[in-house]
């Protein structure tokens, strides 16, 4: 087998000519040695590296498939991890098909290069970008800008743009500055033409070669401010956070391990454990923060688990809160009735404080009095000139009087009480009276006693009023009088009730007796009654008797007829051949048979007239029966 490996991309002869790979280029690839390993892929402006001759050794070759890259400003920008990385992808397109396509594109500038004041901005702009460069020019040249200068300028834009893009040694720089605008797709391209950088500075070049130096700049601004952006599609595997989940993120830690371990192959190192280790360590970083959320959330399960199996075990809080809330309950209506009585209490403190209190300043205003009375006696006494005898017997009288006066207020007060407790009584004994005549009065209702009373009492009132307020006794009572009037009246009624109630005894006295009179005959009719049945019952057994007898007659007699018929026949057979003995024989036999027939007619016509005779008798004594039983309940009905 041969040991040498190619590209399985293109033909030996034909797999690097004018297309690059898409894979970066580190600067290894420049060093022409024959000790180490080198990349096959090559600028699009470079001849391929020689195939190195077969030999001994296991030399390795790129097996990268070429790449077309359709936007070289993104494959740079992508690839390219650090701003000053050397390793940086080319942005010269990949194949010629990409350059074709690029060139038939011809878009039309819109943007007012003839303005002044455009022009005087984008001047600005340049001068702003290239402040502290090594491609600084004043904004004096700006203005009348040399060929040597604006190419300056051109050239530090374009490796700004591509550090790796190379400027052939020795071409024309128009040639140049056309092929570097078709592969920085400049889209106005087309409308720059060459011999215009022999004088960049005239009238009809300079907007458009301005135009081209302020795309540039603005180009470079944004390529400057995406790569500072920290965006993932950077792929800066410095900007990659400690734990992220974004699929660049990814591709940035994977590009920067391709590209470590892809330097080391090349410089025939094919030990990448250190690579491998550190990306293992930059996930188990990337890692160590969802593991500890998830042991934090295991714990916290846990515990959780644990909560709730205490909580399954034992009673539910809501009955302990239930409990608490009833013997709160409870105590709050204990409590609520505790400080209504206290409530009452205080009302009836506050009552008595303020009673006192009036007492107070009533005893207070009369002691004021008294000693008001006393100085005004005291002052006639010295203005009488009494003497001590004169005075101790006016003190004696005085003396007396209060004494006389003392038993006089109790001798009151014992007659209040007396009063107080009569008025008691009196009230009792009205509200008595009240539930007397209440009880009258429904008496009175019950009884139909109200007015207008029946005659001869219809000029009569029986109703009473009482009027606790009256002054006068007698006219505590409203109405009739009671023992002139109402009690006569009461005690007529009660004897025209009595005579009454006697009448009507007597009369259902006389209905009873009468009643039983009826039941008797009702028991008397009923036994006829019974007795008629049975004689109906032996009557109906006598008519079967006599039925049956006939019955066995009429048979007997058939039988008779039947064989008076046969000796008939024979006596007829006899009398054919015995002649008129036989004849009178046979006379005879008619006769007897007529006989049994009228016999046994007489005897059914006997048996039918029995049969309605009996019938008629039972009709008759149904009739009487039902007649009896009208009667008696029409007479019940009617008493």
């Amino acid at each position: 087998m041969d040991p040498w490996r190619r590209s399985v991309a293109q033909p030996p002869m034909e797999q690097h000519a004018g297309i690059r790979s898409g894979l970066p280029l580190p600067s290894t690839v420049k060093k022409h040695s024959q000790n180490i390993r080198m990349s096959v892929a090559g600028s699009a402006h470079r001849a391929p590296y020689p195939t190195p001759s077969r030999g001994p050794g296991n030399l390795r070759q790129s097996t990268g498939r070429p790449n077309t890259i359709n936007n070289p400003l993104l494959m740079s920008t992508s690839r390219t991890p650090l701003l000053n990385s050397v390793r940086r992808g080319s942005l010269w397109p990949g194949g010629g098909a990409a350059m074709a396509s690029s060139m038939t594109q011809a878009v039309r500038d819109t943007r007012p290069l003839r303005d002044r004041q455009y022009q005087a901005k984008m001047r600005q702009d340049i001068f702003a970008y290239l402040q502290g460069t090594s491609a600084e020019v004043p904004m004096a040249t700006l203005s009348s800008i040399q060929r040597k200068e604006y190419t300056t300028i051109f050239v530090f834009l374009i490796k700004s743009l591509d550090p790796e893009y190379i400027f052939r040694e020795g071409a024309r720089f128009e040639d140049e500055f056309n092929l570097a605008l078709r592969a920085v797709r400049y889209p106005y391209a087309h409308q720059i033409d060459s011999k215009w950088l022999a004088a960049p500075a005239s009238m009809h070049s300079w907007p458009s070669l301005l135009g081209v130096l302020h795309w540039l700049v603005e180009l470079c601004k944004l390529r400057e401010s995406y790569l500072l952006s920290g965006h993932p599609t950077v792929q800066d595997p410095s900007n990659v956070p400690e734990e992220f989940d974004d699929p660049n993120d990814h591709r940035a830690l994977a590009f920067a391990y391709y590209e470590s371990t892809y330097e080391d192959w090349l410089a025939n190192i094919d030990d990448f454990e250190q690579y491998k280790s550190a990306l293992e360590e930059r996930y188990a970083k990337k890692n160590e923060g969802v593991r500890a959320d998830l042991e934090q959330q295991k714990s916290l399960l846990i515990q959780t688990k644990a909560e709730l199996e205490k909580l399954n075990s034992s009673t539910a809080p809501i009955v302990k809160l239930r409990k608490e809330n009833s013997l709160l309950t409870a105590d709050s209506e204990k409590f609520q009735k505790i400080l209504q009585q206290y409530e009452g209490r205080k009302k009836k403190l506050i009552d008595t404080i303020a009673y006192e209190r009036a007492e107070i300043s009533t005893g207070t205003s009369h002691l004021e009095q008294l000693k008001a009375e006393h100085e005004e006696l005291v002052n006639k006494i010295k203005e009488q000139n009494l003497t001590p005898e004169e005075i101790i017997r006016m003190n004696t009288d005085r003396e007396t009087l209060t004494r006389n006066l003392e038993d006089l207020r109790q001798k009151i007060a014992e007659t209040q009480k007396t009063v107080m407790s009569l008025e008691v009584k009196v009230t009792n004994r009205v509200g008595a009276a009240e539930e007397a005549l209440d009880s009258y009065t429904h008496l009175l209702s019950s009884l139909g006693l109200f007015p207008p009373l029946p005659p001869p009492w219809q000029d009569i009132d029986l109703t009473i009023e009482l009027i606790p307020a009256a002054s006068n006794p007698q006219e505590l009572l409203s109405g009739a009088d009671i023992r002139e009037v109402i009690k006569p009246t009461l005690s007529s009624i009660a004897e025209s009730k009595r005579i009454e109630k006697a009448n009507l005894e007597s009369e259902r006295i006389k209905l009873d007796h009468e009643l039983d009179k009826l039941t008797l005959e009702c028991e008397t009719l009923d036994e006829e009654t019974v007795e008629i049945e049975k004689q109906v019952v032996s009557l109906n057994e006598q008519a079967d008797d006599i039925r049956y007898t006939a019955q066995q007659e009429a048979l007997i007699a058939s039988t008779e007829a039947e064989h008076l018929e046969g000796e008939l026949a024979q006596a007829v057979a006899a009398a054919k051949a015995s002649g008129m003995g036989v004849k009178s024989r046979l006379q005879t036999l008619q006769l007897s048979y007529r006989e049994q027939i009228e016999r046994v007619a007489r005897l059914k016509e006997e048996t039918i007239r029995a049969i309605i005779k009996h019938s008629h008798d039972i009709a008759i004594f149904r009739e009487e029966v039902s007649r009896h039983l009208r009667e008696l309940r029409e007479f019940s009905e009617a008493g």
